[in-house]
């Protein structure tokens, strides 16, 4: 996918981008790729490919939640800012949190902030863990999200302590999302999610399959979770 192509793509889902916008795309390209040189950000260098499975796949969110309903976001995970900051390229208005527990990832999710000119973010280094039992940020985001950090057991209880009462968890996962669904079954409700919604679809060009899972916080998180760092992952709640 390149750059006209993605810019198409998004136009056809309803996002059209200024040229500013478009820009900052460019830019966040050539400060990965740069970084990338000196150390381990992604595997996928190439610009059609970034393009498709950076840029596109982490927007594909913004096609079935409205994002202009939603103010504050926490992305759990974020490695070199995905889904959340080609997310907030598409809607500036959105106040993001980022927290990883690589600080060589913060640095460079500073660096490259500055670069594209974002305000409003904040970015934190934690374990995830440690951050749900932070009161600062505990249940304190309209909507978490995470891409490829963890099987849904584990996942849901990195991020639901972060999401506020009435707001949403939303998970995006590949074609394996439904058996992770089976499994965290237990945890989702312990934790105080319900499905909201379910939405598959398919990556344009490699077409390989997605899923994107969105829940309702219908009630508080146990004080109990997250558990101490490892534990979820080690233990996930059955």
């Amino acid at each position: 996918m390149n750059e006209e192509q993605f810019y198409e793509a998004l136009k056809e889902k309803g996002i059209e981008l200024s040229t500013e916008q478009k820009q900052q795309f460019d830019t966040y390209f050539k400060t990965l790729v740069e970084w990338n040189e000196k150390m381990n950000l992604t595997a996928i260098t190439d610009q059609p490919s970034v393009y498709l499975k950076h840029f596109y796949d982490s927007i594909s969110a913004a096609f079935y939640v409205d994002f202009t309903k939603v103010t504050s976001v926490c992305d759990v995970g974020a490695g070199a800012g995905f889904p959340s900051i080609p997310i907030k390229i598409c809607f500036p208005h959105l106040q993001i949190t980022i927290v990883d527990s690589l600080n060589k990832r913060i640095q460079f999710l500073n660096h490259l902030s500055d670069e594209l000119g974002l305000s409003n973010m904040n970015f934190v280094h934690s374990r995830a863990e440690d951050f749900g039992r932070n009161p600062k940020y505990r249940e304190a985001f309209d909507l978490v999200t995470a891409r490829a950090v963890a099987r849904m057991s584990v996942l849901s209880e990195l991020c639901i302590p972060l999401v506020k009462e009435g707001g949403q968890f939303v998970a995006m996962k590949a074609a394996s999302g439904e058996d992770e669904l089976k499994d965290a079954k237990k945890a989702l409700s312990v934790l105080g999610v319900k499905l909201n919604k379910e939405f598959n679809f398919v990556l344009p060009v490699e077409e390989s399959e997605r899923v994107i899972f969105t829940f309702d916080k219908v009630k508080t998180t146990p004080k109990k979770y997250p558990r101490k760092p490892g534990m979820p992952n080690k233990m996930p709640i059955q």
